[in-house]
């Protein structure tokens, strides 16, 4: 008996997490077909998305005008205007902002943040159709939204394990949920992780192709990345793309 209800709570969170596999929506990648569970609906992707980006501009230096400005917008346009499915229910907002970090990072429901300390490693159209395309393709893919799903379940069946754990002494139990933690970051999240920089490495292409720049030159932009990444301290679009 006592075996049973220190595993009670283990089996609750299963079925929990059972039940918000079943009931959660399935989204159908446009591009990939790949099937994949969200945590967020679109309006909700949307409004986060909308917050966020307001939180980040408002702290923000925004360029507003100036080659860089043009430049950006320019090769965004071409790439939004060749995303077939899907693309008008997203508010394509894509800003430059004076920053060194050679970075750009897109939130949930289609907002585009490039700071312009990457645009010396673009160098060109085609190598910020790379990033952009990149970028797009997170947006389209719902990414955002399927990392808060696997986020949701891991912390149902982490509560559970841990309702199992009510015997054990305090130190024990961090220690444990310690390793458990970490093993779900290493052995669950960042592979999701990865796998969704490789799907949007994937789309990115085809909708540079499609845009009218080529996809080769991605190659040439990647090295430069790397090259960048040889000094001190990487450039941070590195450090959530897989290298190779």
């Amino acid at each position: 008996m006592r075996r049973f209800t220190r595993f009670l709570p283990i089996l609750l969170a299963a079925i929990a997490v059972g039940w918000v596999y079943l009931t959660s929506e399935t989204f159908v990648n446009p591009e990939t077909g790949r099937k994949a569970h969200v945590g967020l609906s679109s309006d909700q992707e949307q409004q986060l998305g909308f917050q966020s980006f307001r939180e980040v501009i408002s702290h923000s230096s925004v360029v507003q005008s100036g080659p860089a400005y043009d430049l950006v917008r320019k090769v965004a346009s071409r790439l939004v205007g060749v995303v077939d499915t899907g693309s008008e229910r997203y508010q394509w907002q894509v800003p430059v902002v004076q920053n060194p970090a050679q970075n750009a990072f897109c939130l949930p429901g289609g907002k585009i943040v490039v700071y312009t300390g990457i645009l010396p490693i673009t160098q060109n159209e085609a190598g910020l159709a790379t990033v952009l395309g990149h970028e797009i393709a997170h947006a389209t893919s719902r990414h955002g939204a399927q990392r808060v799903f696997q986020q949701n379940a891991l912390q149902i069946a982490l509560m559970g394990i841990q309702g199992s754990m009510s015997d054990l002494d305090p130190q024990a139990q961090r220690q444990l949920l310690g390793m458990l933690g970490a093993g779900a970051q290493y052995g669950v999240l960042l592979p999701f992780s990865r796998k969704h920089e490789l799907e949007a490495d994937q789309i990115g292409l085809t909708y540079m192709a499609r845009a009218g720049y080529d996809p080769r030159e991605a190659v040439a932009f990647w090295k430069r990345m790397m090259m960048a990444s040889q000094d001190a301290k990487p450039p941070e679009l590195m450090s959530t793309h897989p290298a190779g």
